[in-house]
């Protein structure tokens, strides 16, 4: 059963080469995406998922040494 969302989502356009569009149809032609417009909203949140991802690691390493300068953590 699906579950419809009650919050809205916005959409804004962004322009790419058409060049570029037409690589990426040929390219999903053989997945199961739709449509160039999903596998791009697909493709955008796995980066910035990893980006997340490489983020955290890069503050947990900063409290990690910032507690080690305040003497909470052994070396």
């Amino acid at each position: 059963m699906k579950v419809k969302s009650t919050r809205k989502i916005g959409y804004k356009t962004v322009s790419i080469p058409k060049n570029l569009y037409e690589k990426l149809e040929a390219l999903i032609a053989e997945t199961g995406f739709p449509n160039v417009s999903q596998f791009v909203v697909f493709v955008m949140r796995m980066i910035l998922s990893e980006n997340e991802k490489t983020m955290d690691k890069t503050m947990e390493r900063k409290i990690k040494s910032r507690l080690k300068s305040l003497g909470y953590l052994g070396e």
